[in-house]
Formats: structure tokens, C-alpha cells, sequence
């Protein structure tokens, strides 16, 4: 039942984070999803990521090891492990955690991204852990695709999805990999061909509600209806942004920048929507008490870089 409710909030990735000037403002999104823990697994964890945002990883590491020990099957903290370990460049230890992850979650988006990115801070091919995890799930495997692409690897993608059935997805990855393929081949200077308007897009209706409950600040609406939105088209970076906003907004900064990270990824020429993304990062960092990036993110859409 814990698991549950606390994978339920962060789509099976992490807390939020409740320190700072801004944990009683906060406190109220959390307290449903942390009432079932106990205060000792609270204290080890939200100090974890407070030490893994200052870069002090050898502290993150032990203080998520605790709660490993509170927790042992809980996933988020293979998760949060995993991260730790990579961004200390203990890519061994990393990737053992982030498999464990994943086994406990095979269909999780977020897990998955992290191994691969751990495997690509190591030079290592897909193959070389196929055997660890159940490469068979057909979610596991167009969670592949898509987080291949992001990560450019386009070639790579294209190879996850021939093994794939038809579908909408299938058919526009393909569809943005050629693209990517063919705008490596041309001069820098060919301009970027504009993305489809409101008016071309079957999705504009679905997008308009959720711009309508962000201006109603009806944020646990958006929270569940964007995370569902998420599921169906992880290609669509407007999703990523309205996820992120409604995790911001709902006692998770430290997930929302994680997620509207991942959507300035898929973005091309759409610069309302890349100000909306940095407006949420600098909020999102606002809350986690990271000024620095808040004016980074601020600043990018000042100098409209």
C-alpha cells in the first residue's frame, strides 16, 4: 500500500523534497502520499536529496543506503541510488541499482531512461545488459525507443522498433528518426521546417483542458491527466511540460524538473512552449531552493536563448 501511494505521485521515480523556506508551503501536497512512512525513512531521504542537490554524493549515497534498509523492496530508492551513484561516476554500482529498479518496475519510463543513460556514460551497448532485465515487455521496449531517440541515438531506435508491432507511435518515431536522420545530412543553414499549428493538430483539443485547469489551478486534475496524456504520447513535448507544472505544483519540484527536462528534449522550434518549460524549471527550482538555476532558466527566457 505504501509502494503504492508513493510511486501513484512520482510516477514510480521519487519524493519531493521538504526543506527550506518553502517546506510548510509544500507539506500539505505531501502529507497523503508520507503519512505511512515513518519519520526516520522521511528524515534519511528528503536529507539524501538535499545532499545529492549540493553535489555531496558519498553522503547522498549512505543516507539513501538507509532507507534502503527501512525500505528494502522499495523501488524509488534503487531509483534515487542509481543516480546518486552515476553522477559520482561509480557507474558499476549505478547500473546494478538501476536494474534493480527496473525489475520491480519493467514498464516505468523514468527507470529505464536511467539505465540507459548510465550504460551511455559508460560506452556500453543495449546488449551488454539484455539478459538482466525482461527486454521482451513490449512497454519496456517502446519506453526504449523513445528514450533512444531523446537521447539521439536515432540508428539504435529505429532498431528497437522493427521489432515492434504496428501503431501511432511506432509510425511517428519512425517518422521523427527520418526527419533527425535527413536534417543531419543538410548545410546548417537549411532552416528547420515549422512544426504543425493548433490547427493541424488532433491533440490541440486534449491540450486546451489542460491549459484550462492550469489557469483554474486544478493541478491534481492536471497531475492525472497529463501522466496519462504522458503515457500515450511520450513523443509530445507539451505533455512534459503540463506534467511538470502539475508536479511542481503538487508538493514535487525535484520530479517536475526532471520531467520538464526531458521535454525541452523533444521541442524544436516551438518557443512559447520552450518559455512556458523554463518559466516551470525556474519555479521548480525556486522551490528546492536552488536560486542559481531559478535565474538561469529566468534568464534564458529574458535573452530569448
Amino acid at each position: 500500500m505504501k509502494k503504492k501511494l508513493l510511486l501513484g505521485m512520482v510516477l514510480g521515480a521519487s519524493f519531493m523534497m521538504l526543506y527550506g523556506t518553502y517546506a510548510q508551503e509544500e507539506q500539505e501536497g505531501a502529507d497523503v502520499y508520507l503519512e505511512e512512512y515513518t519519520d526516520e525513512f522521511q528524515e534519511n531521504f528528503f536529507e539524501a536529496l538535499k545532499q545529492k542537490g549540493i553535489q555531496n554524493y558519498d553522503r547522498a549515497v549512505d543516507l539513501f543506503l538507509k532507507c534502503k534498509q527501512l525500505e528494502p523492496n522499495n523501488s524509488v530508492v534503487d531509483y534515487e541510488l542509481a543516480k546518486a551513484y552515476m553522477l559520482d561516476k561509480k557507474y558499476v554500482q549505478a547500473q546494478d541499482y538501476a536494474i534493480e529498479a527496473l525489475l520491480s518496475e519493467p514498464t516505468d519510463y523514468w527507470y529505464l531512461d536511467n539505465l540507459l543513460t548510465i550504460l551511455d556514460k559508460q560506452g556500453s551497448p543495449i546488449e551488454t545488459i539484455k539478459q538482466r532485465i525482461p527486454y521482451d515487455n513490449k512497454k519496456l521496449q517502446q519506453n526504449m525507443a523513445v528514450s533512444l531517440f531523446k537521447m539521439k541515438k536515432y540508428r539504435e531506435a529505429s532498431q528497437v522498433l522493427d521489432d515492434l508491432e504496428n501503431s501511432t507511435l511506432k509510425s511517428e518515431l519512425n517518422r521523427k528518426i527520418k526527419d533527425s536522420l535527413q536534417k543531419d545530412l543538410q548545410p546548417i543553414e537549411t532552416p528547420i521546417v515549422q512544426q504543425e499549428t493548433d490547427l493541424d493538430d488532433p491533440l490541440a483539443p486534449l491540450k486546451a483542458q489542460m491549459e484550462q485547469l492550469i489557469a483554474d489551478a486544478d493541478f491534481k486534475k492536471l497531475l492525472s491527466d497529463a501522466q496519462e496524456a504522458l503515457g500515450s504520447y511520450p513523443l509530445q513535448p507539451y505533455f512534459y511540460y503540463a506534467y511538470g507544472t502539475a508536479l511542481n505544483n503538487t508538493g514535487n519540484p525535484n520530479k517536475g524538473i526532471e520531467v520538464l527536462e526531458s521535454g525541452l528534449d523533444y521541442l524544436l522550434d516551438d518557443e512559447g512552449l520552450r518559455n512556458k518549460i523554463y518559466k516551470q524549471l525556474s519555479e521548480g527550482y525556486s522551490k528546492m531552493g536552488n536560486t542559481q538555476k531559478a535565474n538561469e532558466y529566468l534568464n534564458k527566457i529574458n535573452s530569448g536563448l
